[in-house]
């Protein structure tokens, strides 16, 4: 006999909408999310109205215009996002929640109020979230541009952006504000420390995301449904930052909602959900990276392979007893690492994902994992068994993991917090952000303008061990016949920004 308390996914709810659709409506981030939201209490097999009646709390993830200081909404926004979404249902929660911005969000929504149901702190759950990228995009400067203002009576519990320590002024003043220059220098990092060349390292990231197009190629919400092979992926397509082209990196223009409904198993019993219905959290975990400068090793991330583990521990499980993972794909290294943690190949007839990733089904800002949570519990009611997700945040920076189980399992509570503490044990690298004297090539990128400019951006080391970052010359780290990664190089800082500039005359490895 399980706990009444026990959490319970109940029902799930997905929705898109594509520019070129013929019934495309316009629809706001809020209506996107309220028809998930439908869609998720209709999933439930139990009255919907009844359902709605019971939610207890909703909690919104954030929409990208609302996720950093001083975005704009060009169309306009909710005032109270998850109470927009819940007066479309006709729901009175008593609790509403707009969480931090990361793709984590889903995920940790999920770990988070499990547990509150488990310890009695709350009832019917609802989490819902939705991007309308695409039509802001194309309505920004339109005559007839929709509105999606609107007020929302009700309390709002806001988080606030949570981007603490995930971005600094000399990150931003060496042109690391976007997260694929970030996520290319962690990425070339970890090529180094394969020894691998670039077009090697190309092939395998090619590789890596092939059958990821084959998912989406089948999945009738995806933003790609084109089916590339590995070549194409890794030669073709505009290139971003060195070394990602267009193919290889999340794809925000989207217009998608998803939400996952929550319950203890006698509310379950009490509205009449179905057995067939309910699928368990298993196992979960919560864990936070270094800051991106104190790593100690750039290509890895022990927090995001450490949080696999221990939810995949919490279920007493391993990786061989997995029916469906989904592992987050903003990036090809976001995948690898956490593949490589678990021994999962590129090529795991399992898959790696279940949507087709970020970069084909589509990122929808902070929300994919919500989609990736929705298609699992409906895979797993069809092949029963345990299902991973695994949900990544900033560079990096915060890894969120669940494992779903179709069979009943009882609620295990988690030690993120002592495993977090394990991790943070580990000495940290310290930062010049003025960095001057000879110095060793760390790791590198090049972005890349749409007129063609290229700017270069270097993560270096000075000979007394600190770690600093530095505007590089573009031609060198862009050069395929070189390895930018262990040359010796001179910097010195402008005051304004740190540049590389000439190398140190003499030395081995001289550029």
């Amino acid at each position: 006999m399980l706990d009444p308390r026990t959490p319970v996914v109940v029902g799930v709810g997905q929705f898109a909408e594509r520019l070129d659709d013929p019934d495309y409506q316009h629809l706001s981030a809020v209506q996107l999310a309220a028809i998930a939201a439908r869609a998720a209490l209709a999933d439930t097999g139990a009255d919907v109205i009844k359902v709605a009646e019971a939610i207890d709390v909703i909690a919104g993830v954030r929409q990208f215009d609302i996720s950093v200081p001083g975005a704009e909404s060009p169309l306009g926004r909710s005032d109270n996002f998850p109470r927009s979404v819940a007066s479309r249902l006709g729901a009175k929660p008593r609790r509403a929640v707009l969480e931090v911005t990361g793709g984590q969000s889903p995920q940790h929504l999920v770990n988070e109020f499990a547990a509150a149901i488990a310890a009695g702190e709350a009832g019917v759950v609802l989490l819902a979230g939705a991007e309308a990228i695409s039509t802001i995009e194309a309505y920004a400067e339109a005559d007839d541009r929709p509105d999606f203002t609107e007020h929302a009576d009700g309390d709002l519990e806001d988080r606030g952006y949570g981007l603490d320590g995930m971005m600094s002024m000399t990150l931003m003043a060496h042109g690391l504000a976007e997260m694929p220059a970030q996520y290319a220098l962690l990425e070339n990092a970890r090529r180094a420390r394969l020894g691998l060349s670039r077009s090697a390292y190309a092939d395998a990231m090619g590789a890596l995301f092939a059958p990821f197009t084959e998912v989406a190629a089948a999945n009738p919400i995806a933003a790609s449904r084109v089916v590339r092979d590995a070549t194409e992926l890794a030669t073709t397509g505009r290139p971003i930052t060195d070394p990602y082209t267009l193919y290889l990196v999340a794809r925000d223009k989207v217009n998608q909602g998803a939400a996952v409904l929550l319950m203890p198993l006698s509310e379950a019993d009490r509205l009449g959900v179905p057995a067939n219905r309910r699928v368990f959290l298993a196992g979960h975990a919560d864990l936070r990276e270094r800051d991106l400068m104190e790593r100690p090793d750039l290509g890895s991330s022990p927090a995001a392979a450490a949080a696999a583990r221990h939810a995949l521990e919490v279920a007493g499980i391993g990786p061989g007893d997995l029916a469906t993972i989904d592992l987050y794909s903003c990036f090809p290294i976001a995948v690898f690492t956490v593949a490589d943690a678990l021994g999962l190949a590129p090529d795991d007839p399992r898959g790696l994902t279940v949507t087709g990733g970020l970069p084909f089904f589509g990122g929808p800002g902070n929300n994919y994992s919500m989609h990736a949570i929705a298609a699992t519990v409906e895979r797993l009611r069809g092949t029963p068994g345990f299902g991973f997700v695994g949900a990544n945040g900033g560079s990096m920076t915060k890894y969120s993991a669940g494992v779903y189980s179709s069979t009943p399992v009882a609620w295990v509570a988690d030690d993120s917090a002592g495993v977090q503490a394990s991790l943070d044990e580990v000495p940290v690298v310290t930062e010049a952000e003025e960095a001057d004297g000879p110095a060793t090539i760390e790791t590198y990128t090049v972005k890349y303008g749409r007129e063609g400019r290229r700017r270069g951006i270097v993560i270096g080391r000075l000979d007394d061990g600190r770690r600093f970052v530095a505007k590089g010359p573009a031609d060198f780290l862009a050069d395929p016949a070189t390895e930018p990664i262990g040359h010796r190089v001179e910097v010195r800082s402008t005051g304004l920004a740190n540049e590389v500039t000439v190398p140190v005359p003499g030395t081995p490895g001289t550029v």
